[in-house]
Formats: C-alpha cells, structure tokens, sequence
C-alpha cells in the first residue's frame, strides 16, 4: 500500500505527536466539514494496529462551543483523542475533562488537507525547544508591552500565571494541544489589559485581513470598541451571538513558533507563524484564567515588538532569544 502525502502526515500525528502506544485506544471526534482528514486519521490508526473509533457530530456553530454530552463522555473513555472539526473544542469543558482523565488530546480546528500536510512535517524537536525557551522566560515577567506597525499598543499584567507550551510533543498523560502547533501562551490577567491591537493578520472566524484590519480598543481587560469595516462587524455578530459580555474578555497572548506555518487564512495555521503573536477574546479557563464563556477567538498581529517588564524579546517579528 502507497501512503500518501496526507496519510504520512496522520501517521506522523498519531505515532509521533501523540506517541500513541500500540495497546491505546484511539478516538477521532470530527464533522462533516472536516470527513476527509477524519477518516483518514481514523483508518491510518487502525493501519498502526490501535484500537480506534470514528465519530462524526454535527458542525458547531463557532470556537469554544461544546460537543453534544455523549461525545463529551466518549472523550474521557479512550487514551488518545483526535479532533479534526471545523470550528475549535480546544477551550471547551469537554477537552478539560478528558484531560483531567488522564486522556491525551489534540485538536485540529479548521484544518485543512494543505495545511496538514505543510505543517505536519515541521520538525517538532526544534519547535518543542523554541517553545519551552519562551516558556521558561515568559514564567519570569511580570508585565507585557506589545507594539506593531499597524497600530498595536496594547499591555497587560502576566504576574503569576501559567505559562503553556504547545510544542507539538503530547506523550504524558493528560497533555492537549493543536495540531499541527507551535506556539506559547498565557492568559493575562483579567481586567489589567489596556490599548489598543489592530488584527492585520488574520481573525478567528473571520478569515485573513484583506482590505481593513480589525482594529480593537481594550479598556481594563475587555474589547470596549471594534472597528473596521465589515470584517470588524462580522466579529463582533460573533462575540454578541453568545448574549455574554464575557465574550470580549482579553483571553489570550501567544507567541508563534512553527517556522513551516505561514498565514492562510486558516486560524489553526495562522498563530503559529513565526514572526507574529495573538490576542484572543472570550474563554481563558483552558489556561489557568477565570473566564469560562462558550467561545475564543484569536486576533494575529504580525512584526510585533514584544516588551517584557521593559525588556524586547521580540522586534518586528524576531525572537531575540
């Protein structure tokens, strides 16, 4: 049998990512947006002898939205639980939990065969070290200043919270994180975010910034004022569609490290460019905050300056690490 490109990619997921031992199970949860990559996933683990199941669930509606309660059980009951969907159960209840079990889980929102196949073949040692370098050094600040020649001017307290490295590598127990990855972050401290970030990258259920960016004004931790043409009006129909003010919350600074990623228009790609960060809006409970909310949605800025407590360590894009 001759693999093809997107089956070596979904061995390199499922044998190298996730490490998956022969005696796991294996569960991959997607939609039919995401049928091809699913199936795939699926029938290259039941080529590397894993026990596995497919289940196909009807689309979610955005990011951050939960799984229907009988996937969310099945989540916790396999060892390795693969998610390619069309919309992110990254920052969900149901991930936390199968986690919390001790289950291993990786999510693919909005994947895409290209992006699969580009971003899978990146090597994930070097990345894996990139991240924890940044980790260790952002476990030290205190304070964060980010700046960008489209207008970014925005900073927030960083003081005492979890550092996170998705590195790509999710062999201990109770590990999660995208695929493909490469990226830190953190959740700032509720209600200290202030300035302004203007989104010229590209914005999670949006799509790549083309004719405006999204510009978003930030007072005391939340998004107060979004502008930008019908880009900007789209984001904010889906940050009111939750009919919650905790939808503008200032979720997430991250840092991109997959130096393979380049900005699609994809979300799941377009974090982990290198030479860009993001800030998303809505939950951070997946990351040690307080903000439980049914959606994320990631903003990227490219050619960042990113100061921490005074210091660069990243100018225009460039880790200085």
């Amino acid at each position: 049998m001759k693999l093809t490109p997107l089956d070596k990619a979904s061995i390199i997921a499922i044998k190298d990512c996730m490490g998956t031992q022969p005696t796991e199970k294996v569960l991959v949860i997607t939609d039919k947006f995401k049928r091809e990559i699913g199936i795939n996933l699926f029938q290259n683990a039941l080529l590397l002898g894993h026990k596995a199941l497919y289940v196909e669930m009807k689309p979610n509606e955005h990011d951050g939205q939960e799984p229907p309660p009988e996937v969310a059980a099945l989540m916790q009951k396999y060892d390795v639980v693969l998610c390619p969907t069309n919309t992110s159960l990254t920052h969900t209840a149901a991930r936390r939990n199968a986690s919390a079990k001790g289950c291993r889980v990786a999510t693919f929102p909005g994947i895409t065969r290209e992006v699969m196949i580009r971003c899978l073949n990146a090597d994930y040692n070097i990345i894996a070290d990139r991240c924890n370098r940044l980790k260790v050094i952002l476990e030290k600040g205190k304070y964060v200043q980010v700046t960008s020649p489209s207008g970014t001017d925005i900073s927030f307290s960083i003081a005492g919270r979890s550092v996170h490295s998705s590195k790509g590598l999710f062999h201990a127990k109770g590990e999660s994180g995208n695929l493909p990855t490469g990226e830190t972050y953190l959740a700032p401290v509720e209600g200290t975010a202030n300035g302004v970030f203007v989104v010229d990258g590209s914005m999670a259920g949006v799509g790549l910034m083309k004719n405006a960016n999204i510009r978003i004004d930030v007072e005391e931790g939340f998004a107060t004022e979004i502008s930008g043409g019908i880009a900007a009006k789209k984001l904010v129909k889906l940050l009111d569609s939750v009919n919650d003010k905790r939808a503008f919350n200032i979720a997430e600074f991250g840092i991109g490290t997959n130096d393979k990623a380049k900005l699609s228009g994809i979300l799941l790609e377009d974090e982990k460019v290198m030479g860009t960060i993001h800030i998303a809006l809505g939950n951070n409970k997946s990351m040690g905050g307080n903000v439980d909310v049914p959606i994320h949605l990631d903003g990227v800025v490219k050619s960042p300056d990113v100061f921490m407590d005074g210091k660069l360590i990243m100018k225009k894009g460039k880790l200085l690490i």
